[in-house]
């Protein structure tokens, strides 16, 4: 079954909105192929604040992040990952704030040589979160740390549980909201990118598997709109990358090897940008294959489709989205 997406998305660039009590939402106006309309800079908090994904370093958008902020204390600010469309306007936001940059660490300008991806090397976190760092933003709103690599190496995802100061009651309403900003690693509108070196196939699904252990269902991604049922949409990706697999097998039996003849044989109404992108996702999968011991270094089979899809590590993942 394939993989429904919701570009279903209502925003107004620059403005920001509340999406959720005590959540602001700030989109940048910084529409690509790969960022599809823009940013999602988040501003968590009520009396005190966090700013999760400041987003790109332009004027517009750093004032209306601080619009968002209205003059209140802002706690830290927060990296999910070094993407110059995720991280830069960190620097700004804390000069005007005053406050402390959080994330991973930092990449190594070294490593960000090895690709062409867009990496912001100049943005360095003031604290490094460790997975599982937990921090109290505001009264009754907590913040959890989820290292979640696989998209790219430092990609932090963060788990916030909003209590509501009371218990749940018989109409409904929970003593606690959970939720789960999710960054570039799971993203309603598309697929998330790839690319080798710095992404890495077996850690994103790792870290896709990771996320299921949250008891969020809510997720609100950097990218696009909500998704509504987090878990389910998170065992339609596991599927979704099973599916390429097998669609790369296919190809692999045929004498077709070259990344790019793959992509022409398996994607459709791709951009020059996301044909490249598309090229980096099949040499994930390839580095993945290969690491199982399913294919050789150069791409030919060292075994059948049929033993190489019983090798899938998700298949129990996935048929629990099945049943459901």
């Amino acid at each position: 079954m394939p993989i429904r997406f919701n570009r279903n998305f209502s925003f107004h660039y620059e403005k920001p909105e509340d999406v959720e009590p005590g959540i602001r939402r700030v989109v940048a106006r910084n529409p690509k192929d790969y960022t599809w309309v823009g940013t999602n800079t988040y501003v968590v908090g009520r009396r005190r604040v966090a700013i999760l994904d400041p987003g790109p370093d332009t004027a517009e958008h750093v004032s209306a992040v601080l619009a968002a902020v209205d003059g209140r204390d802002v706690i830290g600010i927060f990296l999910t990952h070094s993407h110059r469309d995720h991280a830069p306007a960190a620097r700004p936001l804390a000069r005007a704030t005053r406050a402390p940059v959080f994330g991973f660490g930092a990449i190594d300008p070294a490593l960000a040589a090895l690709t062409e991806e867009d990496v912001d090397v100049e943005t360095v976190p003031d604290i490094r979160l460790e997975d599982g760092a937990v921090l109290e933003v505001d009264q009754g709103i907590v913040l959890t740390a989820v290292h979640t690599p696989g998209h790219f190496p430092n990609h932090l995802c963060y788990a916030v549980t909003i209590h509501n100061g009371k218990e749940a009651s018989h109409d409904g309403q929970e003593a606690s909201r959970r939720l789960l900003f999710t960054g570039d690693h799971v993203m309603g509108w598309s697929t998330t990118v790839i690319v080798p070196p710095l992404g890495n196939l077996e850690h994103y699904l790792d870290s896709l598997v990771r996320l299921l252990a949250q008891p969020a269902r809510h997720y609100l991604p950097s990218h696009g709109p909500a998704i509504a049922d987090g878990p389910r949409y998170v065992r339609a990706l596991l599927a979704h990358r099973h599916m390429r697999e097998r669609q790369i097998v296919s190809c692999l039996a045929r004498g077709i090897h070259r990344p790019e003849a793959i992509v022409a044989a398996i994607y459709e109404g791709l951009t020059p940008r996301l044909e490249r992108a598309a090229a980096g996702s099949v040499r994930a999968h390839l580095a993945y294959l290969e690491m199982r011991g399913m294919i050789d270094a150069e791409g030919r089979l060292t075994c059948t489709p049929a033993e190489i899809d019983t090798s899938w590590p998700h298949t129990a993942i996935e048929a629990v989205m099945e049943e459901g």
